[in-house]
């Protein structure tokens, strides 16, 4: 009887061990997503009968724990109990990365949170490398995450790497060193005894010793990031399979490479390092810089689903995707001509004026792109949303509220931003993602431009409602964005 009762002990606690992502301290998630977590992996130790109560007050403190941090990267994180168990739910914006998480039973970074794209990154890479680097992934002052992930490419890391070492060479500033060796002419201090008894006994008369400042690089940093640049271009040179990006890559750390040759390549000691660290004048992209070479000497990755402890890192999508259109406008202004002014550089903001100025509430329309040419502005807004997809899954009026809400809002919006410009003709345009097989099954039957026109007197206002796919093949998209333009009168 005991040991049946036993069996019965042990099959009762079978059912909480059932959780795979116990198996990993890492969860995984698309971007624009939702994840649902039993929180029973929050409870350690001896599994009571029935863990329910305290994994509700571990998630309570979870929640508490680290809603600053995934407030910053754009996750929203809430409990919900059913009446049979509690689970965490994480609402994802369009940012992605990796961010730590802290336990609420040992207060370190036990968990992390990895945020991957939803269009997968066999079509961003390339768009990262086509579009010039315009976005690239912003690591996190956070703690080291407890994986590191296979699953993002290494080049993303490399990436960062690269550019914090091509601004860090581009600023590095040279210093004085002394300088003791022999001159045919006096210069700084002068050895003058070793010069009366070793120098004129030898007749050696024209070997003066002198110590003397010298203005010349820091040829320690310079062997460390040398030694940094062929680490990372070992390990670019095994993905080249993985595309342009890379090649892209390897291209910018060779041309790194040959202004550190003259500095044979040393890997830098944690001494050395600090010692860096604490030098005086020291600027933000010296540090960037060198941290970059900390990173690649400690041989740090990525953060997510690994075996190694990996490095926070976030990227939104927002600005990636806005990045993408640019790309691609600057390759239609070759088509048709006209100049483009961008929101990421501020160049197309439009101030409101309030009176009393402090009632406002909106301060300023800022559209994404606009290319100007003779008597017509193009305006662009990018929406990183998946309305395009989902409105061509089904007709309008069987959307939900939601969707067809904010679909309303987007229309509203660019509509405001057509009121800046006086020019007789308009044309407003509103961008969507999509996957590379949505948008050749649109473009094949003619489904991938819708218009609509505003039109008075004096005035006339196009509206196009367009899918651009995330993968690169910036003039192929330049091209359909062009017959796009054609098409209105």
């Amino acid at each position: 009887m005991k040991r049946v009762g036993s069996r019965r002990r042990q099959f009762t606690r079978a059912p909480l061990l059932r959780y795979k992502p116990l198996e990993s301290p890492c969860f995984e998630a698309l971007d624009s997503s939702t994840l649902r977590l039993p929180a029973t992996f929050l409870v350690k130790g001896n599994i009571p009968r029935d863990p329910q109560s305290q994994a509700a007050r571990l998630s309570t403190q979870f929640i508490r724990q680290n809603r600053g941090a995934l407030n910053d990267f754009g996750v929203f994180l809430d409990s919900d109990y059913d009446g049979n168990s509690t689970d965490l739910v994480f609402r994802m914006s369009t940012k992605i990365g990796a961010v730590p998480l802290l336990s609420p039973t040992t207060g370190k970074p036990d968990y992390g949170l990895v945020v991957k794209p939803r269009f997968g990154w066999n079509g961003i890479g390339p768009m990262l490398g086509e579009m010039g680097w315009r976005i690239i992934p912003t690591p996190l002052k956070l703690p080291l995450l407890p994986r590191s992930d296979k699953k993002v490419p290494p080049w993303v890391l490399s990436t960062i790497v690269l550019f914090r070492i091509k601004a860090m060479l581009d600023h590095l500033e040279r210093r004085f060193e002394f300088n003791e060796t022999d001159l045919q002419a006096p210069r700084g201090t002068v050895n003058w005894s070793c010069y009366a008894m070793s120098r004129i006994p030898a007749t050696r008369f024209l070997d003066v010793p002198c110590r003397y400042p010298d203005l010349r690089d820091d040829q320690e940093l310079k062997s460390a990031i040398h030694f940094t640049l062929k680490k990372q271009l070992a390990s670019l040179e095994t993905q080249r399979i993985a595309g342009t990006a890379v090649m892209q890559l390897i291209s910018l750390c060779q041309s790194l490479l040959q202004k550190v040759n003259n500095y044979s390549p040393k890997k830098p000691t944690s001494l050395a390092i600090n010692s860096w660290y604490k030098g005086s004048f020291r600027t933000e992209v010296f540090r960037d810089g060198l941290q970059a070479v900390e990173w690649t000497n400690d041989e740090r990755g990525l953060a997510g689903i690994g075996d190694f402890e990996g490095l926070p890192w976030v990227m939104c999508m927002e600005n990636f995707f806005e990045a993408w259109l640019e790309t691609v406008i600057e390759a239609l202004i070759k088509k048709i001509g006209g100049t483009l002014r961008t929101g990421r550089k501020r160049e197309t903001i439009s101030s409101l004026a309030w009176n009393p100025p402090y009632m406002g509430s909106q301060k300023y329309l800022l559209p994404d792109l606009v290319l100007e040419r003779e008597n017509e502005t193009i305006i662009i807004d990018a929406k990183y949303k998946g309305h395009w997809e989902e409105m061509n899954k089904d007709n309008w009026v069987n959307l939900n509220d939601e969707l067809r809400r904010q679909h309303r809002a987007d229309l509203l919006q660019v509509l405001a931003y057509s009121t800046i410009f006086s020019t007789k003709k308009v044309v407003v345009c509103l961008a969507y993602p999509c996957k590379i097989e949505t948008w050749m099954s649109l473009k094949k039957r003619a489904r991938l431009h819708h218009h609509a026109q505003l039109s008075n007197e004096n005035r006339r206002i196009d509206v196009i409602l367009t899918a651009v796919p995330m993968m690169a093949g910036v003039e192929q998209v330049a091209q359909s964005l062009l017959e796009a333009i054609k098409e209105t009168p």
